[in-house]
């Protein structure tokens, strides 16, 4: 297989073993020992990122722009990510092998030639690149997240005033008054003089007391409000342009 070939395939669309859509390929990774195609990540459209395929009994039609892959789609759903790095170390691969169960002895796509710059057998796996006229373009993408953090106190706090209270209290008073009585059948004899007598008069007394009793239980309780909030920053996009060539309307 020529590089050509190789580069061919990148924007390839690649279906599973039951010919449903998977994405579109966007690198081929190279086994660091042989050089062999091995791996290809391929775009799913989901938000975590590149999924990672074996390349393995994978069959190429340039006619279509296809990659028949013998995996089925749910596998690569559930298939480990790409890491920030974009890529492939071995402890990571060893997880591939065994999510797709695939043989690491027989996880070569064909005898594809080695890079021309090799990493270390103990080194991550590096994706293979493009022809050597190609370039990738990168760009910054903003990453919003949110932590919690405290932004004031709130305090419960008991202290005293007064007020005046006023009751109106029903009572009872004794009051004095004359009464007569005319002196009808037999008359005795009588004397004339001085006479005192005391009459004892009595009332109902109102007196205040005070007592401290418990009316109501008063606590704080915290609510979580949702809330938007608009965030804007300034990222930077790489743009490719060419010279000397005829312009393509494709060119990003």
């Amino acid at each position: 297989m020529s590089r050509a070939t190789l580069d061919s395939l990148i924007g390839a669309t690649a279906y599973d073993a039951h010919g449903e859509k998977i994405g579109k390929v966007k690198q081929i990774y190279l086994e660091n020992a042989t050089g062999s195609p091995t791996w290809a990540s391929v775009s799913t459209g989901l938000f975590h990122g590149d999924s990672l395929v074996p390349l393995a009994g994978a069959e190429h039609q340039p006619d279509q722009d296809a990659l028949r892959l013998r995996v089925d789609k749910n596998e690569v759903k559930s298939a480990p990510h790409l890491d920030e790095g974009g890529r492939i170390s071995p402890a990571a691969e060893q997880e591939l092998f065994a999510h797709y169960h695939v043989d690491p002895r027989a996880a070569g796509w064909n005898t594809y030639g080695r890079q021309q710059i090799r990493p270390g057998a103990d080194e991550p796996m590096t994706h293979g690149q493009r022809a050597e006229d190609s370039v990738i373009r990168s760009e910054e993408q903003l990453r919003v997240e949110t932590d919690s953090e405290e932004v004031g106190t709130a305090r419960l706090r008991k202290y005293v005033v007064e007020e005046e209270q006023t009751f109106t209290v029903p009572t009872t008073h004794e009051e004095v008054r004359v009464e007569r009585e005319p002196i009808t059948g037999e008359r005795g004899p009588t004397e004339i003089g001085e006479e005192e007598r005391e009459v004892l008069l009595h009332a109902d007394q109102v007196h205040v007391d005070k007592e401290a009793v418990p009316v109501e239980r008063v606590r704080l309780a915290v609510d979580e409000v949702d809330d938007e909030q608009q965030v804007s920053g300034t990222v930077r996009k790489e743009r490719v342009e060419t010279e000397g060539v005829q312009d393509d309307p494709r060119r990003t």
